[in-house]
């Protein structure tokens, strides 16, 4: 079977880094944030740009080509340069094509980087003179919840997968408030995380209401700028080059959509692809859920993350609020989730997005988190979704 496949080859994280995610307007260009983080991805495996055979490059907002010009501010290397475009989960397909290049030995040290210039506001179309990507899943929306409210596209997608979870368990929507509640808390230790200060259940259920009666702007994350990059290698590449520290990434799973996006909400916003990938992934570095010490997750709205603890099989289904009032999604608890305070306090620079949830969990599989550390941590799986297309679920391991 296709989820069966093993990949030939050892893939490893060699090298990472990421600058700081920025408001529109406080940060700098595309190709300054992008060259900065390759820079401090090739310092960090101790290596120089003339040892990279492939860079892909993953963003959304940019014109063809954005991937040579941020890189060519650090050097022209002559090598293959792949610009990768796949809506929120544009990072991790990047790493996915890096890490397919290192595994079946057609090289021995990519670069996988991303970036976003992005503008202020609520996400928007940019092209009107053509038919939308994205109008199937709006239709699919209104043919399973037929009293669902027209909206902006994004809130109106993920809050009513969102509102359907609350009916389906009859949960309350204080559930995704705590989630932002929890996340804001971990970004109290995360220098990179744009938004910092502690948040109550209160204050994000009283905050505005961007769609339905209940789904806040403190559970929505913001837009923002930025750039991450990471350094796949062989083994023999690192025995060959000295770098020591290396991180495997064990599994890695990609899934799309199907049918079952004509089920529910829940998976038109991607909590069945999602769990697809999960198995493929699982399955690959021979774990299960239970192993799990750290999670980085695609939280770009707090009821995504609430879908994505049973996509990964972090809870049972319908059990996502028992999962969250005992505590087991953060410190102290079964697994930690988004000890980086997540897209809901980093902000969601797309085409970086995916490329820092997989320095972050190299930092923390190191002993390199800092504060935020999370305590002996061994495996850790990256979660990332776009919408509508893709979600990619990897495993690492500390090597």
């Amino acid at each position: 079977m296709k989820e069966e496949r093993i990949m030939a080859g050892k893939a490893f994280i060699g090298g990472v880094a990421m600058v700081e995610f920025k408001k529109p307007g406080a940060n700098e260009p595309y190709e300054i944030m992008g060259s900065r983080a390759i820079r401090g991805a090739l310092a960090d495996a101790g290596i120089e740009l003339s040892a990279v055979e492939q860079a892909y490059a993953s963003y959304i907002y940019g014109d063809s080509a954005c991937g040579q010009r941020a890189l060519y501010e650090v050097g022209l290397p002559g090598v293959p340069v792949f610009n990768v475009n796949n809506n929120c989960s544009s990072g991790s397909s990047a790493i996915f094509l890096a890490r397919q290049a290192v595994a079946s030995g057609m090289a021995d040290c990519v670069l996988a980087f991303g970036f976003e210039h992005m503008q202020p506001g609520a996400l928007r179309a940019h092209w009107d003179d053509r038919i939308s990507p994205g109008q199937f899943v709006v239709e699919a929306l209104f043919k399973v919840r037929p009293q669902a409210e027209m909206g902006i596209g994004a809130p109106m997608l993920f809050g009513s997968a969102g509102f359907e979870y609350l009916e389906t368990y009859a949960a309350s929507p204080e559930l995704f408030a705590k989630v932002a509640v929890k996340s804001r808390r971990h970004a109290g230790n995360n220098p990179f995380a744009l938004f910092t200060k502690p948040l109550t259940v209160e204050e994000v259920m009283t905050a505005p209401v961007v769609y339905g009666d209940s789904l806040t702007r403190l559970m929505c994350c913001p837009p923002t700028c930025g750039a991450a990059a990471a350094i796949i290698v062989s083994e023999r590449f690192a025995r060959r080059n000295g770098i020591a520290r290396l991180v495997e990434i064990a599994g890695q799973g990609m899934a799309t959509d199907t049918d079952t996006i004509y089920a529910n909400a829940r998976n038109i916003v991607g909590q069945d692809y999602a769990r697809r990938a999960a198995r493929i992934a699982y399955e690959q570095a021979g774990i299960g859920p239970e192993d799990i010490d750290v999670v980085e997750l695609h939280d770009c709205f707090t009821p995504i993350e609430v879908l994505a603890y049973e996509s990964l099989g972090l809870c049972e289904e319908g059990e996502a609020t028992k999962f969250v009032d005992d505590g087991d999604n953060t410190y102290g608890g079964r697994i930690v989730v988004n000890p980086s305070g997540g897209l809901m306090s980093k902000g969601h620079p797309i085409g970086a997005t995916g490329v820092a949830q997989c320095v972050e969990l190299t930092w923390h599989l190191r002993g390199d988190a800092g504060k935020r550390q999370v305590e002996d941590a061994r495996i850790a799986v990256q979660h990332n979704i776009g919408v509508p297309g893709a979600a990619v679920v990897t495993v690492y391991k500390s090597a």
